[in-house]
């Protein structure tokens, strides 16, 4: 019987173990989706700035 739940108990911590690095798996993978979504937005930004520094200095160049 002590033998039965020791196994037991060692079968428990393994599927612990188990949803743990799985859940840390996930946890990984979502900060690389939100690291790549950051940088796929401050590159949108940075090529909007672009354009707009480009359009004043046409409009300054237009004026004079």
């Amino acid at each position: 019987m002590n033998d039965f739940l020791n196994r037991s108990k060692k079968m428990n911590l393994m599927n612990e173990d188990l949803a743990r690095a799985q859940m840390s798996a996930r946890l990984g993978e979502a900060h690389e989706l939100r690291r790549g979504h950051q940088l796929a937005l401050a590159r949108r930004m940075s090529r909007r700035a672009e354009r707009a520094a480009a359009q004043a200095r046409l409009a300054l160049a237009r004026s004079l």
